[in-house]
């Protein structure tokens, strides 16, 4: 099992400049690049200050001058906010700028509240529909001359450009829960990205079950990857839990205003839905999040990371963008590369020299 980041600029105050917000994650990203993570992915999002990300590939690119070998994914670009036209020129262009460590991560979209001003209103759960759309086309486009003759989309004979540095394209990435997007996904060769949220631990597995169902349904296509992400805290003392699982908290109840669409928000700050209307879910209940949630001592995270790994987990995803302090983000990393890192490298070069005997 390889492990990623996934990081974003984030903003939670008009007190906080831009420049600090950015310095922040560049020297994220540089202990991670230093650190030996095989992936650093960041997310699009637009008109919210909490996760800064109009075009996640101009982040990606200024970030690749800063880092040496970390892989630079999206995670994930929203299909219905793009063209397969420009989505194909510009990550190409993207993979030429950083080197050709571009991994192209792409969802149908999240939050209600962008929708309604990104898509004209249409529900969410439609964008699958412009996914499944863009991504051959995208692929076509990388390939050779393409004309384009679909139902949300329509352009003559044209050519993708640049082509990707990458051959013969980077390695996609498709955002998936249900079974349907894992079947599709994976039968155009893509690899999948998952998340359990904020549920108990079987969800894992469920999710596991569900790629593996979808890579036998395809034997056709060689088995791609999965990766999971879940928020991620690690401190050094079990008693230091109650900040990490504060902010994961807070950070659910302006999760809850944008993909609900039930609060406000000010100058691109959501309110945080009042907690009285969302205590009873038990993904609320602070005991349940410290359970559920990768936070723990780096002892307790090793734990945490079997269930990924025995689910068929190719890469567990830190997701560190849920307001935690700065310090105590570098802190997490730094846990993790010291303490948690190496007790897989261990084992893993102990299974090579059994294989080798």
């Amino acid at each position: 099992m390889k492990f990623a980041v996934s990081l974003t600029m984030e903003r939670f105050s008009p007190d906080m400049p831009m420049s600090k917000v950015k310095s922040n994650l560049l020297e994220l990203a540089q202990m991670a690049d230093e650190g030996g993570f095989e992936t650093l992915w960041t997310a699009e999002h637009h008109t919210i200050e909490c996760t800064i990300s109009p075009n996640p590939l101009m982040t990606l690119t200024w970030l690749a001058q800063h880092t040496q070998q970390i892989r630079l994914g999206t995670s994930t670009l929203v299909a219905p906010y793009w063209s397969p036209i420009r989505l194909a020129g510009e990550a190409a262009l993207c993979d030429h700028l950083t080197g050709g460590r571009l991994e192209f991560g792409i969802a149908r979209g999240s939050y209600q509240y962008e929708f309604d001003r990104m898509a004209g209103g249409m529900q969410q759960q439609e964008g699958v529909a412009y996914l499944k759309e863009l991504v051959p086309a995208v692929k076509k486009l990388w390939a050779e001359d393409y004309a384009h003759d679909g139902h949300y989309w329509k352009f003559p004979l044209a050519a993708g450009v640049p082509k990707p540095l990458q051959t013969p394209h980077p390695p996609i990435w498709v955002a998936a829960r249900d079974p349907g997007t894992f079947d599709w996904a994976v039968g155009i060769g893509a690899n999948i990205l998952s998340t359990p949220l904020s549920a108990p631990a079987a969800e894992i597995a469920v999710l596991g079950e569900k790629f593996r169902k979808a890579a036998a349904d395809h034997p056709e296509v060689p088995r791609p990857r999965l990766m999971m992400q879940r928020r991620t805290c690690i401190y050094d003392r079990p008693d230091e839990w109650e900040v990490a699982v504060r902010h994961a908290i807070d950070y659910g109840r302006a999760f809850e205003n944008l993909f609900q669409n039930i609060g406000t928000v000010e100058n691109g700050f959501p309110e945080a839905v009042p907690y009285e209307s969302v205590k009873g879910k038990d993904n609320y209940n602070p005991e349940s999040i410290r359970k559920n949630l990768m936070f723990g001592t780096p002892d307790e995270i090793i734990e945490k990371l079997e269930d990924y790994e025995a689910a068929g987990v190719d890469q567990y995803c830190l997701g560190l963008t849920f307001n935690l302090p700065f310090e105590l983000q570098k802190k997490t990393i730094k846990l993790f590369v010291d303490e948690v890192m190496p007790h897989f490298a261990e084992r893993d070069r102990a299974k090579a020299v059994a294989v080798g005997r």
